[in-house]
């Protein structure tokens, strides 16, 4: 029993050596491999990707979205710089107005009499400022409609209704595609009605999500006063049941 068990042990013990030199020869051959694999690599860099920077991108987006807007509505760009584009252009009634436009395509009209804002659509076409049906477009009466200014008299007062600044003609004294800048200064009518020594400036501007205004009013003279200023604004509204 003795000699069998001892015998049984060896057996084991061969059998365990064998095992250890099959896995060491193993183990040495694919280190070999792995170092032959690694010495006949080839190491390379792939080659730089040019990075086009994302404002960059957005920038040419609205510029071509503006090309091509502006070419469907009045034809090619190239025929127009941006002078000409923001141009003074005159109604079918003879009133000259502003014609705004942003880089996506959104725009804005401003009427030099009664420096009246008419209208300005967004890039989908979209319209918010209303001008009642009946306004009259021609200089003879006050455009009913807009964003129409009330100066220097709100309402009834000492002098007529609404004040005067939306019965007279508008100057322009800056101007670019999508903002203009108008000024009001004193005229025999305006002195007949307010004989004050002023000066009102008026801004409009738009840019792809909004549009902007800014009034500025300077006493130019030396007598003190006070007035009172509002923009009587009409918006459109898709039905009375849509307001809150």
């Amino acid at each position: 029993n003795r000699y069998d068990r001892s015998l049984r042990d060896h057996k084991v013990a061969a059998y365990f050596l064998l095992l250890l030199d099959i896995y060491t020869t193993m183990k040495l051959t694919l280190l070999a491999a792995v170092a032959t694999t690694t010495s006949g690599f080839t190491t390379s860099v792939p080659p730089l990707r040019t990075a086009t920077p994302l404002f960059a991108s957005k920038a040419a987006k609205k510029k071509e979205a503006r090309a091509a807007w502006f070419e469907k509505k009045y034809g090619s760009e190239d025929t127009a710089n941006s002078d000409s584009s923001a141009a003074v252009l005159k109604s079918d009634d003879g009133l000259e107005y502003v014609q705004l436009t942003s880089d996506n395509g959104s725009k804005s009209e401003v009427y030099l009499f009664g420096g009246v804002v008419t209208s300005y659509q967004d890039a989908d076409g979209t319209d918010f400022i209303a001008v009642r049906p009946d306004a009259k477009m021609d200089g003879s009466k006050p455009i009913s409609g807009g964003l129409s200014h009330c100066w220097p008299q709100f309402g009834p007062g000492a002098i007529q209704q609404h004040g005067f600044a939306r019965n007279v003609n508008w100057s322009i004294v800056d101007q670019s595609s999508d903002k203009v800048v108008l000024e009001m200064l004193p005229s025999d009518y305006s002195k007949d009605i307010w004989d004050k020594e002023f000066r009102c400036e008026f801004t409009v501007s738009i840019d792809d999500e909004q549009l902007s205004t800014k009034m500025l009013v300077d006493n130019t003279g030396e007598e003190s006063w006070d007035f009172q200023a509002a923009l009587h604004s009409y918006f459109t509204v898709s039905g009375i049941d849509q307001l809150e």
